[in-house]
């Protein structure tokens, strides 16, 4: 093994593993979860499927911002993440259909840091993933944590490289183009010469040094933003380059990445422009669609755009599922799902790209790529199904997350049970509380746990959490009251005036001996949630239902992110 290899190691060691009990006095609370289960069965995903056609979103639940990569007839993608850590997934593909994630390229404490940004709308956005000549690169921005970067690595399955910074480079999501000539560029989000209103944004391009990143050009203006176009080009940004028979292409999505959210695309004989825009743009857009049309597909945009190996063009973007209810006009913010990863394909027409018919609604099912079938993913990502989790490995799979990021290791995960330190960080201080979660992907989901906790103080608490963000989330937790007495309580914030750690609106005394199992679940289903417990696993009884699960949307909590779910620990525990 080499040296960095071992170094790599040696940091991971203690973030990602550890002996099957996690040590402190005998004082400290902690909480053991023997298996976590997830369901999800939504309605559109009931969908006949013909043996030569995949679903869409290829990604279900919160994966953002896509962008893939080809080497040879393997097929890499990433996502944002934002405040939460491990940051910015890494999926392989060889169909485009069955996606598998490997790692993440932000996986160690010490290449970001997230302290005290908020989950939804800082951290890392929307990433751009790029392979030449052995090394994959992942190029973003951590905002309100250091800027532009860029991270590397020979195997995407990691490990990565530290951040190599980008302090002259303004605007977010930059994307890397490396041309056929042999010169790298940056293209990216950034001001225009003269900002005429909050939403005029352009985009520039740079050349950079292919090893360093440093400069080699002026950062050039190639679209403006504000030229008042037949189209929407408010907050243009998430730009990628691509050189198609000798012609720049440049896409970037305008409108904002919501209910107006659209895809564009500009050409021109040179790298540094000047670029004409498409007549017929945009290019990708629901924006228009009826409001009350079943199984609405909105904000869709933020694309990439790929060849297989066959030469037959794709493209990934994010779009959003939002609650089909029964009263239009929908809330395009409706959905806890968060901005999913969806797949078309690209065709062309007259020398421009085509993702998606002006008029078109997205399509939930579609032909597959002409690609030779892969091995079914490790975990299903879409569709309905349940699973699992046991915790029988002494590592987390890469899928789990944490609230920012880690600084010690209060965890440990393995024989059959994950077990976590109650802490003194909770849950709506923008701190990094005990908790692991997973992704909601459905709009009808239920998720439950087999818990062991004894409470001893008023502080302890411990079970399953959902939230949206520092300000908004659902607590379902056995803990003390005042009295002394082990209550299970539901814990409710909808917003930054609520109490910092939400106020209780459901609570009841639970007759438990020490060192017995409680069993959790909530069930949402649009905009309800349900809360029940068992002390048998059997007979299930209700603590709080029809709960509203709004709370979880991004209707109500903004941002960028989709609800997550999991469990959590809290106590007296310093956080060290």
């Amino acid at each position: 093994m080499n040296k960095n290899l071992l170094i790599v190691f040696f940091c991971l060691a203690p973030l990602f593993s550890g002996p099957a009990a996690i040590g402190r006095d005998g004082d400290t609370a902690e909480a053991r979860f023997s298996w976590f289960e997830y369901s999800g069965d939504d309605d559109v995903f009931k969908m006949p499927l013909s043996e030569d056609e995949y679903r869409n979103p290829i990604l279900a639940g919160y994966h953002p911002d896509p962008s893939v990569v080809r080497v040879g007839e393997d097929y890499y993608l990433v996502n944002s993440t934002f405040g939460f850590f491990p940051g910015i997934p890494v999926f392989h593909s060889r169909d485009l259909v069955n996606w598998t994630q490997i790692g993440n390229a932000l996986h160690r404490p010490g290449q970001v840091s997230f302290d005290g940004l908020p989950l939804t709308n800082a951290g890392v956005y929307a990433p751009a993933i790029e392979y030449s000549d052995g090394t994959f690169y992942v190029i973003n921005t951590c905002v309100g944590c250091g800027g532009n970067f860029v991270v590397t690595a020979t195997d995407p399955a990691g490990p990565w490289s530290d951040p190599i910074w980008m302090p002259y480079l303004d605007g977010i999501d930059p994307s890397i183009f490396f041309d056929d000539d042999g010169k790298t560029y940056v293209v990216h989000h950034g001001e225009p010469e003269k900002k005429r209103y909050p939403a005029h944004t352009a985009i520039r391009v740079v050349e950079v040094d292919p090893r360093t990143f440093k400069p080699l050009s002026e950062d050039v203006l190639l679209v403006d933003g504000g030229d008042v176009p037949r189209w929407n080009t408010d907050y243009l940004e998430g730009p990628h380059l691509y050189k198609v028979d000798g012609s720049y292409y440049l896409s970037a999505p305008g409108g904002g990445t919501g209910y107006y959210h659209q895809q564009l695309v500009f050409r021109s004989d040179d790298v540094f422009g000047p670029y004409t825009a498409n007549p017929d743009n945009p290019i990708l857009t629901q924006h228009g669609l009826p409001d009350d049309r079943k199984y609405p597909v909105t904000a869709t945009g933020h694309a990439d755009m790929f060849r297989d190996s066959n030469g037959d063009w794709w493209a990934v973007f994010l779009g959003t599922r939002v609650y089909d209810l029964d009263t239009p006009p929908q809330d395009p913010g409706n959905f806890h799902t968060g901005r999913e990863t969806f797949l078309l394909p690209v065709n062309w027409q007259d020398g421009w790209p085509v993702i998606l018919e002006k008029g078109r609604a997205v399509p939930y099912t579609v032909k597959k790529p002409d690609l030779p079938q892969d091995r079914p993913a490790d975990r299903a990502m879409t569709g309905n199904f349940s699973v699992r989790e046991e915790f029988t490995r002494e590592t987390l799979d890469p899928h789990w997350m944490f609230i920012r990021t880690p600084d010690s290791r209060w965890w440990s995960t393995g024989k059959g049970a994950l077990k976590l330190r109650a802490r003194q960080d909770r849950i709506g201080e923008r701190k990094q509380p005990s908790f692991v979660g997973r992704r909601l992907a459905h709009m009808k989901a239920s998720f439950a746990t087999e818990m062991y906790f004894n409470p001893r103080d008023p502080g302890d608490e411990a079970g399953l959490l959902a939230l949206q963000g520092d300000n908004y989330f659902y607590v379902f937790g056995l803990g003390r009251n005042a009295s002394g007495e082990t209550v299970l309580r539901v814990r409710k914030k909808a917003g930054k005036d609520d109490a910092t750690h939400g106020d209780t609106i459901a609570e009841a005394k639970i007759a438990i001996e020490p060192d017995t199992p409680i069993y959790l679940r909530m069930d949402v289903d649009n905009a309800e949630l349900d809360f029940s417990y068992s002390l048998d696993r059997k007979n299930y009884q209700v603590l709080l239902d029809n709960a509203d699960a709004r709370v979880l949307t991004s209707a109500m909590a903004g941002g960028f992110v989709g609800a997550v779910v999991g469990m959590y620990a809290e106590g007296s525990a310093a956080s060290d």
